[in-house]
């Protein structure tokens, strides 16, 4: 990886377009430390990590901002009311067949239209999100203005952040390297590094944890970085031939290739949804009053701590559940095989049409369970390790957060590598 940006480096195309990423997040960090108007933040902070539960969908969103959410920053909603939509707009596509013909049919015209609607979609989401943040902090009586006004410009302010956000990502997107939106989430989570280090040391210096645990922690986090990377580049590979035809004078096809089917092919989509059902017993929480010992409300949010077995169990199988959903929306077996059929294309061993689509509808099956129990590995690890250990509650890194760096950090450098070889490539006429 290191070589590869270094090879990229001494390219000046490659330089600008590095520098221009670069400069793109900087205006992020930036805007990320300007506090929204009227709000006294450090009382905010205060309030923020003594009130929102871990298991809260608060701490998720905050940890996907670099912390812009417990600080009432101008980009405190972050990137997730576009994430959201653009979730959204993809299950609709598969509800409604008019959508689902826009996409299919409408080739680029349709695409824009789809990420238009994505972004006026992310708009409301932010607009909505930003009031539920502002009825929640003015309920705390953080705000150093209580009227009506002040109250719409904080909301207009948290919207407005969160379209400069979605402008940022398409600068990257399209001047700079990588995914735009992407880089920014990268961007965000990353932030949050230099503070976990430190409470880790601040735990290590002060005896709350020993020196064999500290260790073993760093070699539990190391050990998931290494498994997400090889995980993340692991895929089955179905044999594809072509069958020779011959037009004309000439003959076409005869070739071998391989379909591929990526083992993580979902990404961190299950793990965002799961978690984000199971954050809302715990949101709901926040906004009643405490519960007394013994109730059923004290009951009900016992179970849905992050370190309740039941939370754990119930986490890894909605995991499992959203995979297969999501990749049955993602990959259609049928059309596969309907496609591969149309231009001369067999599986060795499968007749074309219903027989080769049963086989590669079990060859995903397959591939899905392993690509869902490692996604249940990874998410779990740090909820398993804080429950065992209250020292490490708080320093553990969700496995959320790193598989969406290291998924980031290798489709940036794979696209660098892309780059790297176009530019190099001597062609036929030299």
């Amino acid at each position: 990886m290191f070589q590869t940006l270094k090879n990229a480096w001494r390219v000046e195309d490659l330089r600008k377009k590095i520098l221009y990423t670069l400069f793109i997040v900087f205006i992020f960090r930036l805007g990320s430390a300007i506090p929204a108007p009227f709000v006294d933040f450090h009382a905010l902070e205060q309030v923020f990590n003594a009130t929102v539960a871990g298991g809260s969908m608060l701490s998720l969103i905050n940890v996907f901002t670099g912390g812009s959410l417990a600080s009432a920053t101008i980009f405190a909603m972050g990137i997730s009311p576009y994430i959201n939509a653009s979730i959204i707009l993809q299950l609709l596509c598969v509800a409604i067949p008019a959508l689902e013909r826009i996409v299919k049919e409408g080739g680029e015209e349709g695409k824009k239209k789809i990420n238009a609607w994505t972004r006026y979609l992310a708009v409301v989401l932010g607009l909505v999100q930003g009031t539920a943040y502002y009825m929640m902090i003015s309920s705390w009586g953080i705000l150093t203005e209580t009227s009506w006004w002040a109250g719409v410009i904080i909301v207009l302010t948290f919207t407005a952040g969160t379209a400069l956000i979605m402008w940022l990502g398409e600068r990257i997107t399209e001047n700079g390297i990588g995914n735009g939106i992407s880089i920014i989430l990268f961007a965000g989570i990353i932030s949050r590094g230099p503070q976990l280090a430190m409470a880790l040391w601040s735990q290590l210096t002060s005896g709350g944890l020993g020196i064999v645990l500290g260790i073993l922690m760093v070699v539990i986090g190391l050990a998931m970085v290494i498994m997400i990377v090889y995980m993340s580049n692991a895929e089955r590979r179905i044999p594809i031939q072509y069958a020779k035809r011959v037009v004309g004078r000439k003959m076409y096809g005869g070739q071998s290739t391989h379909l591929p089917i990526k083992v993580n092919a979902v990404g961190v989509l299950p793990i965002i949804f799961a978690s984000s059902i199971l954050a809302l017993p715990a949101t709901i929480g926040m906004f009643m009053d405490t519960p007394a010992e013994g109730s059923l409300g004290a009951i009900v949010l016992g179970l849905f701590q992050q370190t309740s077995p039941f939370y754990i169990v119930l986490y890894a199988i909605l995991i499992f559940a959203f995979s297969y959903f999501y990749a049955s929306i993602q990959f259609n077996p049928i059309e596969i095989s309907n496609n591969l059929k149309q231009n001369g294309g067999f599986i060795p061993g499968f007749r074309p049409g219903r027989p080769t689509a049963e086989f590669i509808t079990k060859a995903l099956s397959k591939v899905l369970f392993i690509g869902a129990i490692f996604l249940c590995v990874v998410a779990l690890v740090p909820l398993i390790v804080g429950a065992f250990s209250t020292s490490l509650k708080n320093v553990a890194i969700g496995g959320t957060s790193v598989v969406i760096v290291v998924g980031v950090a290798l489709e940036t450098v794979q696209q660098l590598e892309a780059q790297l070889m176009m530019r190099h490539h001597k062609g036929f006429l030299e």
